[in-house]
């Protein structure tokens, strides 16, 4: 379908509410991470704090994220192209790398638990805990708004309206926000480790 153009309801003043609401969220999001990446600084310099490097799971949940975010946008194209199968595989595909992100991350978990690293043994393991499971709290969100994308593109008719295209591109900013956090999280971690 070419030409297609948003139509943004209820868009007052140039702003559409709920992309407003949406980067209102993501904003607060953001300084969320930024305080706990700053916290870690700051505690890492006043001493007691274990070295190790990140077990590899990480690393492999990023790749699982990245592709996620690919597929997504692959889906958004075949939307507008009327691809109704694509449109529809590619969004599933999002949503079970999805999956596979979480699961890697708690496989991550689970090694440096085995290596003695619980989230009381040291201040170093437990924000290695608890900024990744902050993170995975969003992932979750963003499963959830891509199981609504997945009940519009199986039960609605297929046909490609500018709402629809709409709910599908507030779903992808921030699914597309979500991967980008934990690339950032993850050289964060990949800096400050020895």
């Amino acid at each position: 379908m070419e030409n297609i153009q948003y139509i943004y309801p209820n868009k007052r003043n140039g702003v559409n509410p709920q992309i407003f609401g949406l980067w209102l969220g993501i904003c607060g999001i953001t300084m969320m991470f930024a305080a706990l990446t700053s916290a870690y600084l700051v505690r890492k310099g006043a001493g007691n704090w274990l070295e190790f490097h990140l077990p590899s799971p990480f690393y492999y949940s990023t790749l699982a994220i990245i592709l996620s975010s690919i597929s997504l946008y692959f889906s958004s194209v075949m939307l507008k192209e009327a691809k109704f199968a694509m449109y529809r595989l590619s969004l599933v595909l999002t949503f079970i790398l999805g999956i596979v992100f979480i699961y890697l991350q708690v496989s991550g978990w689970k090694i440096m638990y085995s290596h003695g690293l619980d989230i009381k043994v040291n201040p170093s393991a437990s924000f290695l805990y608890a900024i990744p499971g902050l993170h995975i709290l969003h992932v979750i969100g963003g499963l959830i708004c891509l199981i609504v994308a997945m009940i519009h593109a199986f039960f609605l008719p297929n046909k490609v309206s500018e709402k629809r295209l709409f709910r599908l591109k507030l779903t992808s900013q921030y699914w597309h926000f979500v991967g980008l956090l934990w690339v950032y999280l993850l050289i964060f971690f990949y800096i400050e480790q020895p």
